[in-house]
């Protein structure tokens, strides 16, 4: 299993294509996986594997970053 914590790079995604640099999604993604792993209060997965989780569905297109110009704020949204 790939640390992505430590240096390597995720995956590349649509959003990322598009726009900002790959240690900014990282850490976007980092900081949803702790903030909505955290609420649900699942702890069978490492920080890694859900990190992971969240990079593929990304790039199944199942998630998107959405960006609120206004408040100059990023978000992960399940698309639907």
């Amino acid at each position: 299993m790939k640390n992505l914590s430590q240096g390597v790079k995720p995956p590349p995604t649509h959003s990322e294509q598009r726009r900002g640099h790959p240690e900014t999604l990282l850490n976007m993604v980092k900081e949803f996986v702790t903030r909505e792993w955290e609420e649900v209060g699942d702890s069978d997965f490492t920080l890694e594997d859900k990190i992971e989780q969240v990079f593929q569905q990304l790039k199944d297109s199942k998630a998107k970053v959405v960006f609120d110009l206004a408040s100059e704020t990023g978000n992960i949204v399940v698309c639907r």
